[in-house]
């Protein structure tokens, strides 16, 4: 190609006439120049010569034969941004003459380049959306029959007879299956650009419909394509894909598409088509409009069960493929449908064998991720069997039970088996990614095991206590270490989640922990969470504390436990702090040990302190500040020598580490509620602060560290008081600090103004953040919404202040609810939360909810409906609640503004099922949980993850 011409490099690219050749330039600069400057200038020139009139004379000539492939490509997409874009400037008389091109031009381009044929397909499927049903009626059956295979010699065709083929012999077969590529090429498109075109309700209800209908003209093709004995596998390829396309618009799955899907069963014993062939099926049984055709799905049923030996195969020889993609397919026809299966009671036996199969598929043999990738595909579906099953009518759900109870118990083995550890030789060997893979599983597993208890009931507890009862007690026999963790991860799985309090298996498995012989890190660990999860258990139940806590304190000093450990310690101290006092001495004794010694990471140093400061809270006040000064001293001590030395990355980092765990500790020391009931003793008043005693040991020190490194943005975590660095160094870390002061001095009236002059400069400082444009520092945004939720639950005085702009506070709060980032949109939830709770009791905050709430409810739908994380919907639901405890009638009027626009907050549902979800989110003012499982069934509804006949069955 020659080197691009000097005018067209220039910055007047722009004034050139729009002509081919100086496109063809504008191409060679774009493709060509080393200049970027060149190529964006040349790629603004071309986009607007796309849009330009001219433009749809000038994309022909780029589609000769002796263009390079480039310029052709160019040339169709230019088309297609003509038609899909600007439709309106080709008159009417000249839509049939660019059909006919296009059918040539698509004719042509059959044997390639491929891209300039994809790009063709394309502009001529557009055109049909724009054009059916009245323009073009018969639009695929009129493709189909100018490129139907067995017409590929016959120079004739429909609408003007648009040659296909020529020749004969090698090359007329050549022909042939190019032409019969492009034909699938063109059909495959056609519904894909359908779902991506913006459309009216009615048009593309119009259009779906008229697709619908075009669909007798596809199935005969795609059956005849696949049925071939001599096909090639391309044709076949194309042809599964085809399908997939087409299953998007709700084809109907009975009579020939029946057969059509079937014919792709049969495509399975080809090598060559394996993947795609069960990329089709699952596609094709996954579509939820499946469930009307009851018949042709309990007719699959037998051609999914016909797998499992090649399956069982599979997995002997360990053939990962195979078995991933027969387990697909049985999951895809088990989960989707189960309910509308389970209810086939006289195809009781058969779907019974398609649940042993998945059953096989959760235990295939090998450790994941390492031996097997398989059986992580298996665990929705056992979540979606039970919860079908527990949504029938009691007298049903008896039935179903006794048939699905010893399948769920088979299920535990399983699961219990796929946790267990490789042994330590091969785990070493494993990269930290298959490791952190393993870990992720397990939790899987873990949430798995908690669906089976609704199943089993106090049953599985039993079945797991006595196999460790006996696992434990046989002191004959040797048993492997995985064996004892697997039995305990599986009572920490369930007890993490479960309400166990009424179990009368815990207090033996308390009772077996401590015979437990710890040979293992993986293993310790277990027993730590295990302890951990029934902290709940043991504040109930304080008698027991003293069989379990000398093996955590055990724990706190090896390093190799520091996580399981001292998160234990923590879950204790807060759960049953008032019954530790006989073990405060040993605990306070080991954990003053640990952190001089360093043996545990920063982080879980941070922990460590929340869970004393959780224990302290519990001792009489007098008693606190010399524990305070006892635990506190040799911290103190090296934060004055780090003080007075000169800075240096080393010291800088110590004291971080010393204040963060100052920091930690005061945040759950909590004083408040002894002075409830306190009647004769001092008056709080009178009685120092703990707290604010040790502020004032270390007050100069920190003023001596803030003049040596007040500029290092680092150090303003350091920083509790003082917002003018917050104002010159804007940082999360300084909000966090400001929260922190407002959670310890908020409620003392001697120190009110000095919190409400910090929060108001710090406010006005982050609300000119937001006004640049908050998207680049999710941090900050997280920090101040957790700031304000921290000040309205402390003091909700503050904003009765003229200065205090609430309105601003609500709209970064709406913003807010929209970032990406999990823990900002969840710190916003966090603070409508408390704001919602003052709506009548502060008039600023009741202002701007009456006048802006309507903004509030619609982003929250917007997000359930189309963005929101599973893990947050929980944070959303929990606003809505707060919402319709305050003000119920506002709620119910902005929900009824907002769901009765079409398609929002998505168009998967319908108004009916909007109104469902309205009505039972209103009657619910006391019921947390089912709020949260309302709004969490919606948002799975509207992104089209379950059936509409779960969620309405229990309105």
């Amino acid at each position: 190609m020659e080197p691009p011409d000097s005018s067209v490099q220039s910055p007047d690219l722009v004034s050139l006439e729009l002509t081919v050749e100086n496109v063809e330039k504008a191409l060679q600069q774009l493709y060509y120049d080393p200049d970027m400057e060149h190529k964006n200038v040349a790629q603004k020139w071309l986009t607007q010569a796309q849009t330009s009139r001219q433009a749809w004379q000038f994309c022909w000539p780029l589609l000769s034969p002796d263009k390079l492939p480039e310029i052709q490509f160019f040339g169709a997409s230019t088309l297609h941004t003509k038609i899909s874009c600007h439709w309106a400037d080709l008159p009417t008389d000249q839509h049939q003459t660019l059909r006919m091109q296009l059918l040539s031009h698509i004719s042509h381009f059959s044997s390639g380049p491929k891209m300039v044929l994809t790009r063709l397909c394309v502009a001529l499927a557009s055109l049909a959306l724009h054009t059916m049903p009245q323009g073009w009626p018969q639009a695929v059956a009129d493709m189909v029959r100018v490129y139907q295979p067995e017409k590929a010699g016959d120079q004739g065709g429909s609408q003007g007879g648009v040659g296909v083929g020529g020749g004969g012999g090698a090359e007329e077969e050549v022909n042939a299956n190019a032409h019969c590529l492009a034909l699938l090429e063109l059909l495959t498109v056609l519904p894909e650009e359908f779902q991506s075109y913006r459309l009216p309700q009615t048009r593309r209800a119009q259009l779906r419909e008229a697709l619908a209908g075009e669909w007798t003209a596809v199935c005969p093709l795609l059956r005849q394509l696949l049925q071939r004995q001599e096909g090639n596998s391309q044709v076949k390829e194309r042809a599964l894909r085809c399908l997939s396309s087409w299953v998007g618009l709700d084809v109907p799955l009975h009579g020939e598409s029946e057969g059509l899907l079937q014919d792709c069963f049969a495509a399975l014993s080809d090598p060559e088509l394996f993947d795609t062939a069960v990329e089709t099926i699952v596609s094709s049984i996954s579509q939820p409009d499946c469930q009307r055709y009851t018949d042709a799905l309990v007719n699959l049923m037998p051609l999914v069960l016909g797998l499992h030996d090649q399956l069982k195969a599979a997995a002997r020889d360990g053939d990962m493929e195979t078995s991933h993609g027969i387990c697909r397919i049985a999951v895809a026809l088990g989960e989707t449908h189960s309910r509308t299966l389970l209810e086939q009671v006289e195809h009781w036996q058969g779907y019974l064998a398609l649940v042993n199969m998945i059953l096989f598929c959760t235990g295939i043999p090998g450790h994941y991720p390492v031996n097997e990738t398989t059986s992580s595909l298996t665990l929705t579906f056992w979540y979606t069997l039970q919860d079908d099953i527990l949504s029938f009518e009691e007298d049903k759900q008896v039935v179903y039970l006794q048939v699905y109870r010893p399948v769920y118990f088979q299920l535990v083995d399983v699961l219990l088996h796929k946790a267990h550890f490789p042994s330590e030789q091969d785990y070493t060997s494993w990269s930290s990614d298959d490791k952190e893979q393993f870990r992720i599983y397990r939790v899987d597993i873990s949430d798995t095991l908690m669906y089976v208890y609704e199943i089993l009931g106090a049953e599985l507890l039993s079945n797991l206590y006595d196999r460790l009862g006996r696992l434990l007690m046989d002191t004959e026999r040797p048993k492997a270490w995985q064996d004892t963790e697997a039995l305990l991860f599986g009572f920490q799985a369930i007890a993490e989640t479960i309400d166990v309090n009424y179990s009368d298996v815990i207090p033996g498995l308390i009772g077996l922990i401590p015979r437990i012989s710890i040979s293992n890190i993986q293993l310790a660990d277990t027993v730590m969470y295990t302890i951990g999860s029934l902290a709940e258990w043991l504040a109930d139940h304080p008698m027991m504390l003293g069989n379990v806590l000398p093996m955590v304190l055990q724990g706190l000093v090896k390093a190799e436990l520091s996580v399981s450990s001292v998160s234990t310690l923590k879950r204790i101290c807060r759960e049953c702090r008032h019954d530790l006092a006989p073990y405060i001495h040993e605990i306070m004794t080991v954990s003053q040990d640990v952190l001089v010694k360093d043996i545990h990471k920063s982080s879980q140093c941070m922990w460590l302190m929340q869970g004393l400061g959780f224990l302290l809270s519990a001792l009489p006040m007098e008693e606190i500040l010399g524990s305070l000064t006892t635990l506190l001293t040799p911290h103190i001590q090296r934060l004055d020598t780090l003080a007075h030395q000169e800075p240096s990355p080393t010291a800088k980092l110590s004291i971080i580490h010393i204040l963060g765990m100052l920091s930690s500790l005061f945040t759950t020391l909590d004083i408040s509620r002894q002075d409830e009931g306190s009647e004769g003793t001092t008056p709080a008043q009178a009685r120092p602060n703990p707290v604010v005693v040790v502020l004032q040991q270390v007050f100069t020190l920190i003023q001596t560290i803030l003049s040596k490194w007040l500029s290092d943005s680092e150090v303003v975590e350091l920083s509790e008081m003082l917002g003018q660095i917050y104002s010159a160094f804007p940082q999360a870390s300084a909000l966090d600090l400001t929260r922190q002061m407002v959670h310890i001095f908020a409620g003392e009236k001697d120190h009110f103004s000095p919190i409400q002059a910090l929060i108001e400069l710090v406010t006005s400082t982050t609300l000119s953040i937001f006004q640049q444009g908050p998207r680049e520092h999710p941090d900050i945004v997280e920090s101040f919404m957790q700031l304000h939720a921290q000040a309205l639950k402390r003091k909700s005085d503050l904003y009765l202040s003229d200065h205090q702009d609430v309105k601003a506070l609500f709209y970064c709060g709406v913003l807010s609810l929209k970032f990406p980032e999990t823990p900002t949109a969840k710190s916003a939830c966090m603070f409508f939360m408390e704001l919602v709770c003052h709506c009548g009791d502060i008039p600023p905050i009741g202002q701007v909810l009456q006048r802006d709430g309507k903004l509030l409810v619609h982003t929250i739908l917007e997000i359930v409906g189309s963005q929101s994380l599973c893990c947050l919907t929980e944070h959303f639901s929990e606003v809505l609640f707060c919402l319709n405890r305050h003000c119920p009638v506002l709620l119910a009027q902005w929900l009824k503004e907002g769901l009765r626009v079409p398609g929002f907050p998505s168009a998967q549902v319908s108004m009916e099922q909007k109104d469902t979800f309205s009505q039972q989110l209103l009657r619910e003012q006391t019921n947390k949980r089912r709020v949260k499982e309302i709004v969490k069934e919606f948002s799975l509804l509207c992104r089209g993850m379950q059936g509409t006949t779960g969620y309405s069955a229990d309105y």
